[in-house]
């Protein structure tokens, strides 16, 4: 008879949150071996470990639960999964025939100030190692040029020299970095050159840029993480999101894909915040704002570095803060 496990056990082993259990129990995707009469509770059958997560890995790959379901009923798994799959991949090609013209359009379509006033340019740091056995992030603070890396792998000093490179010869060589690393190491990297009035932005992983204009942080980026897709196309909630197990797995790192970039205008007391996850993955969007929005650059950088240290700090975790003025 196979082992009777509680549904936290049962999360645990599977990769799935048990409001994910709870939501599939009443699909028919993952169904208790057993539920107590008296209080409810939902207990699950070893033998049901591969199933659920087959589900789990399912909708990382953002397959709709309606098409799991047709997964786990049918013979042909296998090829319902790679009929899917072409599906995607059909999808995302016509996709990008559109996306060209609209990004084409756009461009033409903006117009820079010929003349910018050079803003006036403060700085503040924090780099801190938290409850990791090394310090694997990175922070560059130069005149205009400003970003945060957050390393992974057996390299520890990836980020650091990523960010060496970029300072000195640009972005190709940063990125040259990281692919001589790979596939053993990886970073990410996300920074801010401010050009006049405009803030260009490179980002690539899941570092964050957010721009604190008039009391009001706005962030400038998006996840480069599989969980932050599911939670776009709105596969996930917000509450799944934040405690998936998967919610620090990167779909892309700089050397192995193309980085996003922008351009965002920027204006007299703005105030730009980068962070690496280990300091927005602690504090929440409301926590942050109200520490960025105090005092100068320094001043926050070292309010949000003690707190994350006061929740725990799990990895390590860096802030850079600008002020134009």
């Amino acid at each position: 008879m196979s082992e009777r496990l509680s549904i936290g056990e049962f999360a645990r082993a599977t990769g799935l949150t048990p409001k994910a259990l709870r939501l599939y129990d009443d699909l028919g995707l993952v169904m208790p071996a057993s539920v107590d009469p008296l209080n409810g509770y939902r207990w699950y059958a070893e033998d049901q470990v591969e199933q659920a997560r087959l589900v789990a890995s399912l909708r990382l790959i953002g397959m709709p639960l309606a098409r799991i379901a047709a997964v786990l009923a049918g013979p042909g798994s296998a090829d319902e999964i790679a009929a899917y799959w072409r599906q995607v991949e059909a999808d995302t090609a016509s996709r990008r025939a559109i996306v060209r013209t609209l990004v084409q359009r756009l461009h033409e379509e903006t117009t820079m100030d010929a003349n910018p006033t050079p803003p006036t340019l403060r700085a503040g740091a924090g780099h801190r190692q938290g409850a990791r056995p090394s310090q694997q992030d990175a922070v560059l603070v130069e005149r205009g040029l400003y970003a945060v890396a957050d390393g992974t792998g057996e390299r520890d000093d990836l980020a650091s020299s990523a960010l060496s490179a970029l300072s000195a010869s640009g972005l190709e060589a940063a990125a040259s970095v990281a692919r001589s690393a790979a596939p053993a190491s990886a970073t990410t990297l996300t920074g801010v050159r401010i050009e006049g009035a405009t803030a260009a932005l490179t980002h690539v992983g899941d570092g964050r840029v957010h721009l604190l204009r008039d009391g009001v942080l706005t962030l400038l980026t998006r996840d480069h993480t599989l969980v932050a897709d599911l939670l776009e196309r709105g596969e996930i909630t917000e509450d799944e999101a934040a405690s998936h197990p998967h919610r620090s797995l990167l779909n892309r790192a700089l050397g192995m894909s193309e980085p996003d970039s922008a351009r965002v205008p920027v204006r007299p007391g703005d105030r730009l915040v980068l962070t690496t996850d280990g300091v927005h993955s602690v504090l929440s969007a409301e926590a942050l704002a109200a520490l960025v929005a105090a005092g100068d650059p320094q001043e926050a950088a070292d309010a949000v570095g003690r707190a994350v240290e006061d929740a725990g700090a799990p990895d390590n975790h860096s802030i850079v803060v600008v002020d134009l003025s």
